[in-house]
This record gives structure tokens, sequence and C-alpha cells, in this order.
């Protein structure tokens, strides 16, 4: 085990010289020029919420603490199910996550009428996808 921890250290110092060494190049320049770190783009579901929210009622808002706790309820489901089709992708030895093991995943995963309308609304949405 102690070779392992004489690596780590080993390893991170050059990556800890790195960015002062650019922060020094960066700064003597007095250009804001230099090499910028690209934003990791993040992912929400919060424009779809919105969109659904008006289709429901109009004339309502949410507050940003409210869309937070979707998108994460959201994020939550989705992983929930993503990680189901994957075990019924594996338990019939398949290599593709189709469009049966998401309805199946849902049918495992969402209670009663709530799976019977994701249902529902999931074929609609692959029989739009596939006629087009």
């Amino acid at each position: 085990m102690a070779p392992k921890a004489e690596k780590k250290p080993a390893a991170k110092k050059p990556a800890e010289e790195e960015p002062a060494a650019e922060k020094s190049a960066a700064g003597k320049d007095g250009d804001k020029k230099g090499k910028k770190k690209a934003k990791k783009s993040v992912e929400t579901y919060k424009i779809y919420i919105f969109k659904v929210l008006k289709q429901v009622h109009p004339d309502i808002g949410i507050s940003s603490k409210a869309m937070s706790i979707m998108n994460s309820f959201i994020n939550d489901i989705f992983e929930k199910l993503a990680g189901e089709a994957a075990k019924l992708a594996r338990y019939n030895k398949k290599p593709t996550i189709t469009s049966r093991e998401i309805q199946t995943s849902v049918r495992l995963v969402l209670p009663g009428e709530l799976a019977k309308h994701a249902v529902s609304e999931g074929t609609k949405a692959v029989t739009k996808f596939t006629s087009s």
C-alpha cells in the first residue's frame, strides 16, 4: 500500500504547478485573451418544466427553488428508469436498451395510474418519431 501513497503526491505536484504557471503568464501579458477554462455545460430540464407548467396552468409561475426541486426529481426518475432498463437488458443478454426495456422499467418503477399514463404517452411519442 505504501508505494501507491508515494505515487499520488508525485502525480499531483506537476498538475498543481501548471495552473500557477498559466496565471503568471497571463498576468505578465496583461492580456485577457489567454486560454480560458471552458465552462462545463450542465444539462437541466428547467425550460421543459416551465413549458409544461404553462400548458397546464398558464397563469401560475414557479420559484427557482421549486424549479430546482423539480429538476432534481426528474434526474432521479431518469436514473431509476435507466438503471432498471440496463438491468433488464443485462438479464436478457441484450447489448442495447430499446423502447421495450424502457416501457418495462416504467411499469416497474412508476406506481399504478402514473405508469399507465407514462406508457401511453411514451408509445405515442415513439409512434410519432418513427412515422416522421
